[in-house]
């Protein structure tokens, strides 16, 4: 297959790319020397959409840019950046989706399980009823629900879209898992808030499968939840990560704490979704990495 990327530098990106290795892959990058160093010479690395016509030639085109959404306070400018960089591409990506004579036959463009806002307790899935529990000023939403519009507009006869509604892919060495260790490593970690707050959760391994089972799966289209079946509350997830590194667990960062030092950004630690994949797995999906400690265990044991 020859596939168009975009976010192929990142963690999720990078591990994608490598499991695609018997595909003939392009990567829009800002650096595409320093991209085609990183990812391999098998990769060709563009600097610039315009450099293509079209996506004619190309089976698929997957969509996985983006400014990190949790690392800095949420100020207009931030706030302006996160949409731009999302927004924008995907315009530019669906454009030139409809501009081909021969499109590609799939779509898979980024989201994210915010676009749920926070719904405590409540297990969901793909089909819950989003304009009525959600409001329409919740910033991750609004981020993901135009990201989401845009992307259905390259859908057609000839081309099918897969929405990732991802939610915190765990690795050892990149996303949020890397950065909570140091602090859990010195027994220093502990809850978030009263940590009742779910966490959904998905290993990296699970997720580049998922999206390569999407590439593959012609009767997939439309939302997919990439989390694992067994969302777990914030302080379950926190001491099984304590546990895993035969650390004590005593310590919480308390929410005043968090907002702070994060101001409105601090909702995505705070809040939560129980998430669950009921699309991948009635597609025939399976996971390797089902349950927390076992997901863990396999990430932090070498």
């Amino acid at each position: 297959m020859k596939i168009f990327i975009t976010g192929g530098t990142g963690f999720i990106g990078s591990a994608l790319i490598s499991e695609l290795r018997d595909c003939r892959i392009t990567v829009l990058s800002r650096d595409p020397a320093r991209a085609s160093e990183q990812l391999g010479s098998h990769v060709q690395a563009i600097g610039d959409l315009d450099q293509l016509a079209s996506f004619d030639g190309y089976d698929a085109v997957i969509n996985l840019a983006g400014e990190p959404i949790i690392n800095k306070r949420w100020t207009p400018r931030q706030k302006a950046l996160i949409c731009e960089s999302r927004w924008q591409i995907t315009r530019q990506l669906v454009a030139k989706i409809q501009a081909s004579a021969q499109p590609p036959h799939t779509f898979i463009s980024g989201s994210a399980v915010g676009i749920y806002g926070d719904q405590h307790n409540t297990v969901i899935d793909e089909h819950f009823d989003i304009p009525a529990h959600v409001a329409a000023d919740d910033f991750a939403h609004h981020v993901c629900q135009q990201w989401e519009n845009i992307a259905r507009e390259a859908e057609s006869d000839a081309t099918r879209v897969c929405l990732l509604r991802t939610g915190i892919v765990l690795a050892k060495h990149g996303g949020a898992l890397a950065k909570m260790l140091p602090p859990y490593r010195l027994g220093l970690g502990g809850p978030i808030g009263d940590g009742k707050q779910y966490f959904p959760w998905i290993h990296l391994d699970d997720m580049v499968r998922a999206i390569t089972f999407l590439l593959h799966t012609q009767d997939a289209q439309g939302p997919f939840n990439m989390t694992a079946p067994d969302p777990i509350p914030n302080k379950v997830f926190s001491r099984t990560l304590a546990r895993t590194l035969h650390r004590p667990h005593f310590l919480f960062t308390p929410a005043f704490a968090l907002k702070l030092a994060l101001g409105e950004s601090a909702s995505l630690l705070l809040e939560g979704q129980r998430a669950i994949p009921m699309k991948l797995t009635t597609l025939g999906f399976e996971f390797h990495h089902r349950h927390l400690s076992q997901a863990l265990t396999d990430l932090l044991s070498h």
